[in-house]
């Protein structure tokens, strides 16, 4: 197969697999998204689960976040890891969205990726999950993949964001990146993959990580 016949087949793969692609992060609106994939970094989506219920419980808008202190913040997000920076930029962007926003999420990239704590990356989720913009939002397993298929180096996100926007539709780009990771997480993780198990890779993949299966 060449290149576009392999992009080809892990379209049709991946819409086999998995026709819905539920947001894994529980949310109810654009604010409470934004805050859990805040939380999600260098944390799983299981545990952010675990955790935004009882944040939100106290507080679901940027209203009622700013009335807690950062160290109430910090003490139940805890478990999702690094909650000294993430308490105080949740806080800090909820004060900005009150004071610049009349306390709604911006629908726009720019001013997404302004706010504390929201990278690249948290600011594309948003976009394309709650506001239906085209996105492509590339976390470690969208990133791992793409290098194994040969559809990008590896060198770095941003150059993965880049050739995935490059070698799929433009249609396709706000599903298709949670196909990419739920494949990922199922069939094809970083450690202890087998390779009865990803099809993908065996059939397109790069030789040199094909040869790690043999």
């Amino acid at each position: 197969m060449n290149k576009s016949e392999k992009v080809q087949f892990v379209i049709n793969e991946l819409e086999r697999l998995y026709p819905e692609t539920p947001i894994p992060l529980d949310h109810k609106d654009p604010y409470t998204l934004l805050i859990a994939v805040l939380l999600s970094a260098q944390c799983t989506d299981e545990r952010v689960n675990k955790i935004t219920p009882i944040l939100f419980k106290k507080a679901d808008n940027p209203f009622h976040m700013v009335n807690l202190k950062v160290e109430e913040i910090k003490a139940i997000i805890r478990p999702c890891g690094l909650s000294p920076r993430k308490s105080k930029a949740i806080h800090e962007l909820s004060s900005i969205l009150i004071n610049k926003y009349d306390g709604k999420v911006p629908n726009n990239m720019d001013l997404l990726e302004e706010l504390p704590g929201v990278g690249h990356k948290t600011a594309s989720v948003v976009m394309s999950q709650v506001f239906g913009q085209p996105a492509f939002p590339v976390d470690t397993h969208i990133h791992r993949l793409m290098y194994r298929w040969g559809f990008s180096n590896g060198k770095n996100v941003v150059q993965t964001e880049k050739d995935a926007k490059r070698l799929f539709p433009k249609d396709l780009w706000n599903k298709l990146h949670l196909q990419i990771i739920f494949y990922g997480r199922e069939y094809s993780p970083a450690r202890g993959f087998k390779k009865e198990k990803d099809f993908l890779t065996i059939k397109i993949g790069r030789k040199s990580i094909i040869n790690q299966y043999i």
